[in-house]
């Protein structure tokens, strides 16, 4: 009939359901943080590139019903993730990445730990990662039992020539992580290693509260541009 409108004319088109869910599932992995979403959340997320136009949550609760986990779902054999429908390319691809991803991480972890077997990779690491700084950082690596890396940290960075450090907070955190062991290292800016009597006293502070706790201090490193200081090798402690 002449003029008449269609019901669907000029109406907007109306937004899909999952896309609310989609912004509040990104509001509490950024405000919560990834440890407040379920795996099933977090395989929702990591799905959103793949299908953008697609509600993810049942693709992601199909996935965990049949490989059981997260883990398991990313390291699953790509025929068999093509086995679940709705599974296509880009998810393929998607969770393969994340795989890729992790194990990247892992190996790195790896290699950390493997940079500490030798005393010679150890003083490496620490001129690597800090002897040409521009300003003083107090760096601690935190052992376990076997002397392996449990946590390589930043506690402190200050001017050119001081840093402050409190001897409590350094064993306040060793006893957080259950280390047993414990490297300090710090740099010198002006490429000059030798440490100062302030260096000294408090590395002896640390080991007086560290020793009745069974941590043990196995050295202070002062790296710079020149070179390197070993406060045990200088008898200092």
């Amino acid at each position: 009939m002449p003029g008449k409108i269609s019901k669907t004319q000029d109406q907007p088109a109306e937004t899909p359901h999952y896309h609310g869910h989609r912004e509040r599932l990104r509001e509490r992995f950024y405000g919560a943080g990834p440890e407040a979403l379920s795996d099933y959340e977090l395989l929702e997320m990591a799905l959103f590139p793949a299908l953008p136009r697609r509600d993810t949550k049942p693709l992601a609760k199909a996935l965990l019903k049949k490989f059981g986990s997260f883990a398991e779902v990313i390291h699953a054999p790509e025929a068999r993730l093509r086995e679940v429908d709705g599974i296509k390319d880009a998810s393929v691809t998607q969770l393969k990445l994340m795989a890729a991803a992790a194990h990247r991480i892992a190996r790195g972890e790896i290699r950390r730990s493997i940079a500490l077997s030798s005393w010679n990779d150890v003083i490496d690491y620490c001129r690597t990662s800090m002897a040409f700084a521009d300003k003083e950082q107090f760096r601690i690596l935190f052992l376990d039992k076997r002397n392996q890396l449990i946590s390589d940290e930043v506690q402190q960075t200050g001017t050119v020539d001081h840093t402050p450090v409190y001897p409590r907070e350094v064993i306040k955190r060793a006893l957080e992580l259950s280390a047993t062991a414990l490297i300090l290292v710090h740099n010198h800016p002006s490429g000059d290693p030798t440490p100062s009597q302030a260096d000294i006293r408090m590395t002896k502070a640390i080991v007086d509260i560290a020793n009745p706790l069974g941590i043990s201090v196995h050295d202070h490193i002062i790296v710079g541009k020149n070179g390197h200081a070993s406060l045990k090798g200088m008898k200092l402690i």
